[in-house]
């Protein structure tokens, strides 16, 4: 089974160290594409963890890439208006080729992020119903027909132009491993995107998301089984394992033991990073998101190591 390989670009990262520049952002999308890496993805947030707008950045990374995959993992789509969001995702859509996947989220419950909804007006209990009307009204919007909707917003006869480069709109995948976000994920998305957990777990859940699209009577085979994990190569075990300890921490501000329950990752030598991505891969999950806990270039000549080894 071919399994395709994608990079998280490190805007958080570079912002929290002071290196805003977006130029040295888009070369590591430029150099993903080089290494053979099927697709590019950068996070979202407003105020919880500041990083830059990841439609408006991924929108130059269109203009200086030509075959990679641009996602987001994931967008917060309660944060936005969502005909506003139409058509910039279109836009994108467009100035990319096709190229867009749009991860979605409803954002994990914890203070900063509760702050980050209140301080955009936006009701963090009613997120999920925001999210779900949001994109239904997006997709209505991306047939290019006339739009009547009566619910959150309201529009009429609304046409909205352009309309992305592929008919229907960008491949929606969910983000999360909670009951309610598989079953989301099964009867209403296109994949199904968590951070976890172990390879074992990650292909029970995918199992069940499968079950709910089925139940929705929906094409299971049409559902992709993704992930995003975080990796440390080196071949130093304990020394890798404290990098993303350390890294992850910092990034969240919280306990690397607490984050472990919920996000999965690996530290150690090559050889063991090709057999962790295999038992994914042997779990049913075709696109994988790599999340590097630091020196971006040397990880990515190491995963092209292993995606050799493992003839993907």
């Amino acid at each position: 089974m071919s399994v395709q390989l994608g990079y998280l670009l490190p805007t958080r990262e570079r912002v929290m160290h002071g290196q805003p520049e977006a130029g040295p952002l888009m070369a590591l999308a430029e150099r993903a594409e080089d290494r053979g890496f099927n697709s590019v993805w950068i996070g979202d947030s407003l105020l919880a963890r500041p990083r830059h707008e990841p439609l408006t950045l991924l929108a130059g990374i269109a203009g200086r890439t030509k075959t990679v995959e641009l996602g987001t993992a994931v967008l917060l789509p309660t944060l936005r208006n969502p005909v506003v969001m139409a058509h910039q995702v279109a836009t994108l859509d467009q100035i990319s080729e096709g190229r867009v996947i749009l991860g979605v989220g409803i954002a994990a419950d914890v203070p900063n992020i509760r702050a980050e909804f209140e301080a955009a007006g936006v009701p963090f209990e009613k997120r999920v119903g925001r999210m779900m009307e949001g994109l239904r009204l997006c997709k209505a919007l991306w047939s290019g027909e006339p739009v009547d909707w009566d619910g959150r917003w309201k529009v009429e006869q609304g046409v909205l132009a352009p309309t992305p480069h592929r008919p229907g709109g960008p491949p929606i995948w969910g983000g999360g491993s909670a009951v309610a976000s598989r079953q989301r994920a099964g009867k209403h998305f296109d994949g199904w995107f968590p951070t976890g957990p172990d390879a074992t777990g990650w292909g029970e859940q995918w199992r069940g998301v499968l079950d709910s699209a089925r139940e929705a009577g929906r094409n299971p085979d049409d559902l992709t089984g993704a992930l995003y994990l975080t990796m440390y190569i080196d071949n130093d075990v304990a020394k890798a394992e404290k990098q993303i300890e350390t890294y992850m921490e910092e990034y969240y501000g919280a306990s690397a033991k607490v984050l472990a329950r919920h996000q999965a990752s690996y530290g150690g030598p090559v050889a063991g990073a090709a057999a962790w991505l295999k038992g994914y891969a042997d779990q049913g999950a075709s696109h994988i998101v790599l999340r590097f806990a630091g020196d971006h270039e040397m990880h990515m000549d190491a995963v092209a190591e292993i995606r050799a080894s493992l003839g993907w």
